[in-house]
């Protein structure tokens, strides 16, 4: 790691924490709902961005980049990824197809999920970027999240018999 010029403070992850980066922006699709057994798919969108402002006396720019992405879905399983994921239109799938952030409720009910951005750090005091050992956490604001249960009943025929009968 570059040394930060002669007389400059010497700065951790710790000491930029109060530059707070951004926190995250959340979307469960579809519309904060779901269906038990079938995938609820989850986007977290965080980017690298700079802040600017002073430690120990010093002017520095602190620059943020994500790194991981953790998705605690709120029924006692999380993931961490690289990425924040994308949603079901934008990978051109289905809705409730299976996605690298996507994640199955076995049971009905209320959940309350959050991402968490783990956010790298580098500084500026003047002489160029210098990288800092670490990450620093940021979670979402929580997300509630309702999980259904869906029966279907055929009527008439079977779905191998008319595909296109009310639930196949």
């Amino acid at each position: 790691m570059p040394s930060p010029a002669s007389g400059a403070p010497e700065v951790t992850i710790s000491d930029v924490a109060s530059f707070a980066p951004a926190p995250p922006t959340t979307l469960a699709e579809p519309s904060s709902l779901g269906v038990a057994g079938r995938p609820a798919n989850f986007v977290a969108t965080a980017s690298a961005h700079t802040r600017e402002g002073t430690i120990l006396g010093a002017p520095v720019t602190v620059r943020f980049t994500p790194s991981a992405y953790t998705f605690d879905y709120g029924d006692g399983t999380a993931a961490t990824r690289t990425t924040g994921g994308a949603t079901w239109s934008a990978l051109g799938q289905a809705a409730f197809t299976p996605t690298d952030t996507s994640h199955v409720y076995e049971r009905r009910g209320e959940y309350t999920a959050t991402v968490t951005v783990h956010y790298t750090a580098d500084v500026d005091l003047g002489a160029g970027w210098i990288p800092l050992d670490g990450t620093l956490p940021v979670a979402s604001p929580p997300q509630t999240i309702r999980i259904f249960e869906a029966h279907t009943g055929l009527v008439h025929h079977t779905c191998i018999e008319d595909p296109d009968a009310p639930g196949c």
